[in-house]
């Protein structure tokens, strides 16, 4: 079982930058695939980007795909998403996700995934 801790969420300024930080425990296994899922008040988890352990393959949803980066650092079991260009529709509780598998077509249900994070908020506001 891995156990998935979140940090690095807080207020930022439209235009802003932030770096979200997902430490994994437990069995971490190069087939697993990481990623991040948000969501917002009144609305359904949504996709954001991941990352498949092995191959540092990432996919991201179009709405940040120039402005977000995920990222590993295997040794310290860490996931990264540096978030640049806020916009006050990034706003959201943001969740780790993991599993012990990848995939090239259910990558972005939230259903997939087996493990997720407490979740971190990051408001984007002036």
């Amino acid at each position: 079982q891995v156990q998935l801790v979140e940090s690095g969420g807080g207020l930022v300024q439209p235009g802003g930058s932030l770096r979200l930080s997902c430490v994994a425990s437990g069995d971490i296994f190069s087939r697993y695939t990481m990623g991040w899922f948000r969501q917002a008040p009144g609305t359904e988890r949504e996709f954001v980007a991941n990352i498949v352990w092995i191959s540092e393959t990432t996919r991201y949803t179009d709405s940040v795909e120039d402005r977000f980066t995920v990222s590993l650092d295997t040794p310290k079991n860490t996931m990264y998403l540096q978030m640049n260009n806020l916009k006050p529709e990034d706003t959201a509780v943001y969740y780790c996700v993991a599993r012990n598998a990848w995939t090239n077509t259910r990558y972005a249900s939230p259903e997939w995934y087996f493990n997720w994070g407490q979740g971190t908020q990051v408001t984007v506001s002036s």
